[in-house]
């Protein structure tokens, strides 16, 4: 034991003597706290010993970016890692809790740049800061091991990283078409481009196309994809969003060819649809787009080309906007039927997904049938409906009088409708009466279609089936020319369109039987994709295929502050990896340069070759702030280790990680890009495991009311107040709840908090205030009802606290009168539900609850002839439950009831099973299937069904719903319910 705790221990010793007599001092949260706050660290309970291998728990926050100085909502993350580590300590682990900052990459550099300072000036400030404020808050960690990203002693092992994967084909350099923001001046990955804008600064990305270094992330797409079951502990909304992003498609690649002998390749996830495939639609930036395009369409195609340009991806792939394109002038040959199918450029394909060309089957693809129907492209379905329901509607002067008799004696239902039947045909045997029917009775001059299941068209003279873009325009021009009226419809489907009764079976994406699909017909729906791919493999036009949506990782980033990525650009040798032993290539020293980048720094690039020793270029990139924080979990275990990032030994013991926590926000990009790390550095033989998180919680985001004036913008709340207009102008303002942001001003300040109420009003509010996962509101109504409550553990707890007997007495609960068993029960209770509240369901608030209705039964209890060893018992149990919550004002109570070591040096409490037993039981009894009345019993007498049968038939209630009754049947269930059958 070190002097200075021995000191505080003594010092403890004497304070609890001498304040005896002073049992209801007020509870001065300021001295407590300021007494306290050190005493952990100085106690080293945070300390791990990674060499440890028996019991041990790596509890791990996401480090946080030291772009600015913590605020409330910080605290939720951080207050809820303490509370856990807390308990784990009690329970006799051995506890891992570290603590980094995640300090390179853009956050940090734009804040600096805000504020015309050095990035590592600016960060070195901030993480400063957030250490006080981690101090205040009495959130501990094993400082031992903390970790800065933007150190050399870390990035030097981020480089290390990039090598091993270069070297093994995983990191590569291509020329690509990058999302650019031209207010951050950088490349951002396809993730980090959020509602089409930036995620850092809200500006729309450009286009632009730059030599860029990727991560091979698609080598493991299908392993990230499959893992997923594995994450039996996630929450399942994140698991769904990496599978959504991970996209994995399953299909053909078919090959279509243009009339000018070029091949297209497409990817369908339907090949069973090939032959309702009446037109294709190209990426507005594929290469065959050129060549394409005929002299009279290629102004239109070059202006749409231009505006493409401009719009981001997640614009582009909106399915609720307005689809747009424009004609080629081109045709290609579809390789199933040698139909003639134009070809089109649309925004809504893209050259990063698939081959960057699709062909549409608009009767089974709602964006390619609404285009089709916007365009006028025939519309030819290939597929029946599941259902087999189909449609007609036959208008009365188009029949003879007496066709509604001949429906009824087919059977055929019908609605009359404005002077027209509206039919409708169950199944197949319908529709083959019914359009026998129809053939033999339509008049000339009229037309009747069938639409749904089946497509068949009737004119006097002849049926026509729509099987065909040729069908479509037979059949077109037939109804064009018998309905003038129709003359401005361009397809068959574009009139069916318009009529209100089919709108619900012209289009479906159901897995049905195949039609009009030349030898595949009637092809069952289950079997059809298999076999129509066997056979395009079989023609060698396509084979069978997966598609993912997920691209490589893009990393570079040409802004200074960041990892230089360790390559040297030779003449004669090409890309050089820098040797090991010349790691870290370092950041150059340099004074504040806003936004520029390596490249800007004179004398940065110029170097030698390692291996020629002739004139050589550094690359001028510097690596995502997310590379660092892909694999900083790793580091936390041999954090000291200047030779190894990590020692395999220690790694495989420790890793994955037992609970990591934090925002949902980074469901994708962070944790998808530490799965594949964790996965890749697994395979390299580096560690022994496959995925970096065993658990996780995503905590809920603290929102607060923020104010915004039209004029002046984002205000802050203490200027407004409970006004409702701006204090400069007099306009009304637009108030909103929003996540807490320093952007929008509507954060809170802890420092205020524990100022006016303490760290453990904090602490213990923002356990309380909600679902730890939910988002919820920040209030100051509950920061008070906090305080009140640790105000009134204080009283009850001073003012018994020379009642209690001996320290380690418990009570015996076969010498406690009635109400003490009942405060035993509710001790025991209590204990078992903040327990699992907090390890299996981590349920902080209703933990909370928990230990307030425990108080609301001491209070009461305690005020009378109280045991003194329930007392002890409960009271102690008491600070330790509540420890972990507040651990200042119950380090305090500690010493103050008796005891000399510390809270964190006791176990945790554990509860008695007989405790949980209940004495009675509330039981519903019911006459004839009705509930009469509930009956309280012994839980001794629910048990036993004879005795259940006798309480519910002597209860009043149910002797005046018998009385003049027969009791045919009584039958009880022990422990649930007794049953009456009377007549």
């Amino acid at each position: 034991m070190s002097g200075s705790c021995w000191t505080r221990q003594k010092n403890w010793h004497e304070v609890s003597n001498t304040m005896a007599a002073h049992k209801t001092e007020p509870y001065d949260f300021t001295a407590i706290e300021a007494r306290w706050r050190d005493f952990w660290s100085e106690k080293g309970f945070f300390r791990a010993d990674t060499t440890s291998r028996e019991n041990t728990f790596y509890y791990l926050n996401m480090f946080p970016y030291p772009s600015g100085y913590l605020h409330v909502g910080h605290g939720r993350n951080y207050i809820i890692g303490d509370l856990v580590a807390r308990v784990k300590i009690m329970r006799g682990l051995q506890v891992l809790n570290p603590m980094g900052w995640d300090a390179f990459g853009l956050p940090a550099e734009n804040a600096a740049i805000e504020n015309s300072t050095h990035p590592w000036t600016y960060t070195k400030a901030n993480i400063e800061k957030s250490k006080q404020q981690f101090r205040a808050w009495g959130v501990q960690f094993d400082w031992d091991r903390e970790v800065t990203t933007c150190l050399p002693d870390y990035y030097r092992w981020t480089q290390w990283l990039f090598l091993e994967l270069h070297k093994n084909g995983l990191a590569y350099k291509k020329k690509a078409t990058v999302n650019y923001c031209p207010t951050c001046d950088t490349v951002l990955a396809n993730e980090q481009v959020v509602g089409g804008a930036c995620e850092r600064c809200g500006t729309p990305p450009e286009k632009k196309d730059l030599e860029q270094w990727f991560f091979k992330i698609t080598a493991y797409a299908q392993r990230l994809l499959d893992d997923l079951d594995k994450l039996e502990a996630w929450p399942e909304n994140v698991v769904k969003m990496q599978e959504n992003w991970i996209g994995r498609s399953e299909g053909a690649e078919v090959v279509f060819t243009t009339e000018n002998g070029d091949p297209i390749r497409v990817f369908t996830t339907r090949p069973d649809t090939l032959w309702g495939a009446t037109f294709m639609v190209l990426a507005p930036e594929h290469p065959l787009v050129e060549t394409l395009t005929t002299d009279a369409y290629r102004d239109t195609v070059a202006n749409y080309r231009d505006q493409a340009a401009r719009e981001t991806e997640i614009d582009r792939m909106s399915t609720e906007r307005e689809k747009t394109g424009v004609f080629t002038g081109g045709y290609a040959i579809n390789p199933v039927n040698g139909d003639r199918v134009p070809i089109w450029i649309a925004d809504y394909v893209l050259m990063t997904y698939g081959t960057g060309a699709i062909m549409a089957v608009p009767a089974h693809d709602e964006r390619d049938f609404a285009f089709a129907i916007k365009f006028g492209v025939p519309i030819v379905p290939v597929l029946a409906r599941v259902d087999r329901i189909c449609k007609s509607i036959v208008h009365s002067e188009s029949v003879s009088g007496d066709f509604t008799d001949k429906l009824d004696l087919l059977g055929i239902a019908y609605d009359r409708v404005d002077g027209a039947l509206h039919i409708t045909l169950e199944d197949e045997a319908d529709f083959d009466r019914f359009s026998v029917l129809i053939r033999d009775e339509i008049h000339p001059g009229h037309w009747n279609a069938i639409v749904g299941n089946r497509w068949l068209f009737t004119f006097d003279d002849k049926q026509i089936a729509l099987e065909s873009p040729a069908a479509d325009a037979e059949i077109l021009e037939r109804c064009k020319t018998l309905s003038p009226e129709l003359s401005s419809n361009r397809s068959t489907m574009e009139i069916l369109s318009a009529i209100p009764f089919y709108g619900d079976v012209l289009f479906h994406a159901e897995y049905g039987d195949m039609i009009h699909s030349a030898e595949f017909t009637g092809t069952p729906g289950d079997r059809a994709k298999a076999m129509v791919t066997e056979w395009l493999e079989s023609q060698a036009v396509g084979e069978g295929a997966i598609n993912f949506r997920l691209h490589d990782w893009l990393i570079s980033r040409q802004r200074y502050w960041g990892a230089p990525i360790p390559i040297v650009h030779c003449d004669g040798c090409g890309e050089v990896p820098v040797p090991l032993d010349q790691l870290p290539v370092l950041l150059p020293e340099t004074e504040f340069i806003g936004k520029m980048g390596l490249a800007d720094i004179p004398g940065f690039a110029d170097t030698t070759c390692p291996n020629c020793g002739g004139p050589a270029r550094r690359d001028t990139d510097t690596m995502d702030t997310f590379v660092d924080s892909a694999w900083y979990f790793l580091r936390f275990i041999n954090a000291d280790d200047a030779e190894h990032a990590f020692v395999r030994e220690d790694v495989d013991h420790w890793l994955p990680v037992d609970q990591y926590v934090g925002g949902v926000e980074h469901a994708i990009l962070h944790l998808l890009y530490a799965r594949f790390v964790t996965k890749a550095l697994h395979d390299l033989g580096h560690i022994g495991f496959e995925e970096p998180f065993a658990r996780l919680f995503t905590q809920g985001m603290v929102c607060h009311p923020a104010h915004r004036c039209p004029d002046h913008g984002w205000l802050y709340p203490h200027d407004v107040g409970d006004s409702t207009v701006c204090p400069t102008c007099g306009k009304p303002l637009e108030t909103s709840s929003f996540k807490m942001s320093k952007s929008k001003r509507n954060v809170v300040d802890p420092s205020q908090i524990i100022e006016a109420y303490g760290a453990d009003t904090e602490r213990l509010y923002t356990m309380f205030m909600g679902p730890p996962d939910r988002d919820i509101d920040w209030s100051d109504e509950g920061i008070r009802g906090s305080f009140r409550f640790l105000k009134r553990v204080w009283t009850l707890v001073l003012e018994n606290s020379e009642r209690l007997a001996s320290t380690g007495q418990t009570a015996d609960p076969d010498t406690l009168d009635a109400d003490g068993l009942a405060v035993w029960r509710r001790y025991h209770r209590t204990v078992k539900k903040v327990t699992e509240d907090i390890e299996a369901r981590f349920s902080f608030n209703t933990a909370v609850a928990a230990i307030m209705e425990l108080v609301n039964e001491l209070v009461p209890y305690a005020s009378g002839t109280a045991d003194p060893s329930l007392l002890r018992e409960t009271l102690d149990g008491l600070i330790l439950l509540l420890s972990p919550f507040t651990p200042f004002i119950c380090e305090e109570l500690w010493r103050r009831t008796g005891h000399e070591d510390a809270v964190l040096e006791q176990r945790w409490p554990e509860y008695d099973e007989s405790a949980l037993e209940e004495d009675s039981l509330e039981i519903p009894v019911q006459v004839n299937g009705k509930l009469r009345a509930r009956i309280t019993v012994s839980a001794a007498t629910a048990a036993d069904a004879d005795e259940l049968k006798g309480a519910a038939l002597a209860n009043d209630r149910i002797r005046a719903n018998l009385e003049g009754k027969e009791l045919i049947k009584a039958i009880a269930i022990p422990g649930k319910m007794v049953s009456l059958v009377v007549k």
